[in-house]
């Protein structure tokens, strides 16, 4: 059927011609010159800005995109706090970037409809990587839609929750996990962040994953942004280790090394309960770069290694903080996952504690074996032992604990003593 439309009575840049393709995939065949725009979302129209129209709801638009173009992408979700757009700040200045905008715009007469934050993250084979906020700017039914759409279609979500009573983050999650349940929800991984002290979301984050087939993995309490994206980066890197599912690409390696994190970051993050009311206009969030994080990420790990292999086994285990591979002898650190304390701390005070405990077990007579200790402090357990079959070397963990049974945790890390062991004849 052929329409007639009436002319338009200004003349105007057709600014929207080159994304209006892309909300009509399944009739639109792109042309060569959009060759090197399709595999992105929207049309760059400045150093930090993109812009896509669209003819249905802004939510409808993304999921048509995410499904046409398969990124890969990390979503920040809020739940009584309002760190996520800090975090993203924070690491767009440690990247020396700046954040970026995704406007959805009305096609025709150019309505904002939705503006998206997001920062691009540096990869390993160059490549960027985008880290979007559920925070949008936009009306409450599209702004919560948008969330749930950014999350469901993500390689990793992440889900930071601040000060609120256990039972109201389960009434919080609730929608989460039926939409879960309901779908489409490709996402096959979710982590919880704790902002507020003494907050735990084992429980909740094990409601949440309940017959829905996805990941959910909840972390000690989180008080830096550096913490958080210690978690989130070593989060990616294990997940880097699965192989691809059928059609999928094989994910991006996050860069050996973030540049420019060296100057202090805040001491905390917000944590505090945060209304639900209509947004506001959008906010310039500042935040000083962060400080280096060793995590999983900035080590590289080869599955031959048997050492870093333990210490990735041993930074799993429920309630692991930190943990830290190291030299008695001279105090270097060998191998390190988690966020904080870093792979430095645990390796010098390790070797400072251990050597006290030798000394003191020489001068009672009790002899020269390399002890093995674990210690209750006011909200951290510190575990040290040594490691079998690797004279020399030693253990320093950290835990959290509130979320950590250390009883559990040193059968767990006696039964990982296999992975440091050759078997018989080998």
């Amino acid at each position: 059927m052929n329409r007639t439309y009436p002319p338009r009575t200004t003349s105007s840049p057709d600014a929207w011609q080159s994304t209006r393709a892309q909300t009509s995939l399944a009739t639109q065949i792109m042309g060569e010159d959009d060759v090197a725009e399709q595999h992105d979302i929207g049309r760059p129209t400045g150093n930090d800005q993109r812009e896509l129209f669209v003819s249905c709801p802004p939510e409808q638009a993304m999921q048509q995109q995410f499904e046409h173009l398969r990124p890969e992408f990390i979503a920040v979700h809020d739940i009584a706090t309002a760190s996520s757009q800090k975090l993203l700040a924070g690491m767009a200045a440690a990247s020396g970037r700046a954040l970026q905008h995704l406007m959805i715009r009305r096609q025709g007469n150019g309505t904002t409809l939705a503006n998206l934050v997001f920062v691009e993250l540096p990869t390993a084979d160059g490549r960027v990587l985008r880290m979007y906020s559920t925070e949008v700017d936009a009306d409450m039914a599209s702004r919560h839609a948008l969330a749930r759409m950014l999350l469901a279609y993500s390689r990793l979500g992440v889900l930071m929750v601040g000060s609120l009573p256990g039972h109201a983050v389960t009434t919080a999650l609730k929608p989460f996990h039926e939409h879960m349940l309901s779908g489409p929800w490709p996402n096959r991984q979710l982590l919880l962040l704790p902002l507020a002290s003494g907050c735990t979301l084992i429980s909740q984050g094990m409601e949440l994953a309940r017959d829905t087939g996805v990941g959910v993995r909840a972390t000690p309490q989180v008080g830096r942004p550096a913490d958080a994206w210690g978690f989130i980066s070593a989060a990616w890197s294990r997940m880097m280790e699965t192989p691809p599912r059928a059609g999928e690409r094989p994910m991006p390696a996050l860069a050996v090394a973030m540049p420019s994190m060296t100057a202090e970051a805040p001491a905390t993050m917000p944590a505090t309960p945060v209304p639900v009311v209509e947004r506001r206009g959008p906010d310039r969030l500042q935040m000083r770069p962060m400080p280096p994080v060793p995590t999983a990420a900035t080590r590289a790990i080869t599955p031959q290694n048997p050492i870093e292999r333990y210490v990735r086994q041993v930074s799993e285990l429920p309630g692991m903080a930190s943990c830290c591979v190291f030299d008695v002898a001279t105090g270097a650190d060998i191998a390190h996952a988690g966020a904080s304390p870093g792979a430095a701390d645990l390796a010098l005070h390790g070797k400072t504690l251990l050597a006290g405990m030798s000394a003191s077990s020489r001068s009672m007579g009790l002899g020269h074996v390399l002890p093995e200790a674990a210690i209750t402090l006011g909200s951290h357990h510190l575990l040290l032992r040594g490691l079998p079959g690797h004279p020399g070397l030693a253990l320093h963990a950290a835990l959290d604990k509130m979320q950590a049974n250390l009883t559990l945790v040193r059968l767990q890390v006696q039964r990982l003593d296999a992975l440091l062991v050759p078997p018989p004849g080998a």
